[in-house]
């Protein structure tokens, strides 16, 4: 369907759906390069960032820095890749956007280097005319160490035990309602 919004309209959203994508390729660039001073402006004051499995969680730009710091101190090199990006903007709130970011990191944990694929569910909101995470929520299908990768894989989701100590139970694929009517509880089936 064509977008009969005036041009001006159309215009702005374009602009802002550019800011958002480069908000989401600065928030790797700046972990990747454990940038300290970056890190703030990423976020709004009252900023929520969690995972979906409860490793993290805080509230407030001064908590999140302080969880990302503290992640850096165990986190050797890594190197965040985004994919594909779904920004979905509040039709009653111009400053305020919904986001999916498919995603993949490579890291070192503790000295072991680590993968994971990351689905992103963002906030985004529009302050002081830049826009900036409003809450980011992680979520796994893995994250595991490299040499367990295909164990990982092919784990099914809800064991709630990991292929590895450092590795974390998936969370995403068998829990998807579309998923389950369509394959039931793979992987028993197949």
């Amino acid at each position: 369907m064509y977008d009969t919004s005036p041009l001006e309209a159309r215009v702005r959203r374009l602009e802002d759906r550019i800011a958002i994508d480069a908000l989401i390729a600065l928030y790797g660039l700046v972990m990747d390069n454990r940038d300290v001073t970056a890190l703030p402006e990423l976020f709004t004051a009252d900023v929520v960032v969690e995972s979906s499995g409860g490793g993290m969680h805080a509230i407030g730009r001064d908590a999140v820095v302080q969880l990302f710091l503290a992640r850096f101190r165990v986190l050797g090199p890594s190197n965040h890749v985004t994919h594909d990006r779904i920004v979905t903007f509040d039709a009653a709130e111009p400053d305020h956007a919904r986001g999916l970011v498919l995603s993949h990191a490579e890291m070192q944990v503790s000295g072991q280097p680590m993968v994971a694929a990351i689905r992103y569910v963002d906030t985004y909101r529009r302050d002081h005319r830049r826009w900036q995470f409003a809450g980011r929520r992680l979520h796994f299908m893995y994250y595991s160490p490299i040499a367990a990768y295909p164990a990982a894989f092919a784990a099914p989701v809800g064991t709630g035990k990991p292929v590895e100590a450092a590795a974390i139970a998936r969370d995403w694929s068998e829990q998807l309602e579309m998923w389950r009517g369509e394959y039931g509880d793979w992987p028993a089936q197949h």
